[in-house]
C-alpha cells in the first residue's frame, strides 16, 4: 500500500479535503494546512467551514470543488465513508476527475473499496497522507 500511495500522491497536484477541521490540533485540521506548503493546491469540504480554513478554501460538497480533484483525502469516521465515497464516484462519472480516494489513519470501507476497484479508482485506506508525504520530500 505504501508505494501506491507515494505514487499517488507524487502524480497528485490537486486535493480535495472531506472534513477539514475548523479545530487548531485536529489532524483534520494541522495536516491539511501543510499541503499547500509541499506544492499542492487544496480545497475543503465542510458546510460547517465555509468560506474557509485558514488560506485553504472550503465549499459546502464535493460537487462545489471548481477544480479537477486528483485526491480526495477524507478526514470522516468510517461510518460516513461509504456516502462520501458514493457521491465521489458520481463525481466522477460526470466530470471523469477523482482519480484517488485516500481514506486517513484509522478510516476503512470494504464496500468502498470494492466500488472504487470497479470504478478504476485507485483506492488508499487507513494511510496518513502526511507520514506519506515524507517519504516524498
Amino acid at each position: 500500500m505504501l508505494d501506491l500511495a507515494i505514487i499517488t500522491l507524487r502524480a497528485a497536484k490537486n486535493i480535495a479535503v472531506v472534513g477539514l477541521s475548523k479545530n487548531p490540533g485536529k489532524s483534520a485540521h494541522d495536516i491539511p494546512q501543510l499541503l499547500p506548503q509541499w506544492g499542492y493546491a487544496v480545497v475543503g469540504v465542510n458546510p460547517s467551514a465555509v468560506p474557509a480554513v485558514g488560506t485553504i478554501p472550503v465549499v459546502n460538497s464535493i460537487d462545489d470543488v471548481e477544480m479537477d480533484i486528483d485526491i480526495l483525502n477524507v478526514f470522516r469516521p468510517s461510518s460516513d465513508t461509504d456516502a462520501i465515497i458514493d457521491q465521489a464516484l458520481a463525481r466522477r462519472a460526470r466530470q471523469g476527475d477523482v482519480r484517488c480516494i485516500w481514506l486517513q489513519l484509522g478510516i476503512t470501507s470494504m464496500k468502498g473499496a470494492e466500488k472504487c476497484a470497479a470504478a478504476g479508482v485507485t483506492y488508499i485506506d487507513d494511510t496518513c497522507i502526511y507520514v506519506v508525504q515524507q517519504y516524498i520530500k
